[in-house]
């Protein structure tokens, strides 16, 4: 008798794309396409795409990894979080600060902070760099009121 396993693997994407800030665009566009091949993927969107881009922005601005490295995105659904990360070639580690109320910079990590579940740093298993995690909790269903 044929037996499965009765815990569904996690339907995961990854891609590397240019390390340009122009490429933000694009990690969102397949994160969308990601998100419509799931059952609940709009309870995801809105939280989870501003926390890629921000994440996606920062790995292009602040890497001091050379220019023709690329930026690698996953996304992972496990148990009902989203799990993204973004992969880098450089050494820098994000740190969150306050931003002063006149500067036009600076409030990308305060976002991820307050909006995911979680989020950390760590280094790359096997190579060089680093990847920022997030999870994202799915927003509440929206109740059906029948009069």
């Amino acid at each position: 008798m044929l037996k499965t396993c009765c815990r569904p693997r996690p339907r995961t994407f990854a891609s590397r794309l240019d390390s340009r800030i122009e490429s933000t665009r694009l990690a969102r566009h397949l994160f969308r396409a990601y998100l419509s091949a799931l059952p609940s993927g709009d309870r995801y969107s809105d939280v989870a795409e501003l926390l890629l881009g921000e994440l996606f922005a920062n790995a292009v601005q602040h890497s001091d990894a050379p220019d023709d490295r690329r930026i690698e995105i996953r996304f992972a659904l496990v148990n009902s979080r989203l799990r993204l990360e973004v992969h880098d070639a450089g050494s820098g580690r994000p740190s969150l600060h306050t931003a002063a109320p006149d500067d036009e910079h600076g409030r990308g990590l305060f976002l991820v902070n307050e909006l995911a579940e979680r989020w950390g740093c760590a280094d790359r298993p096997g190579g060089i760099g680093k990847y920022v995690w997030v999870l994202v909790t799915p927003t509440p269903a929206p109740v059906l009121v029948t009069a």
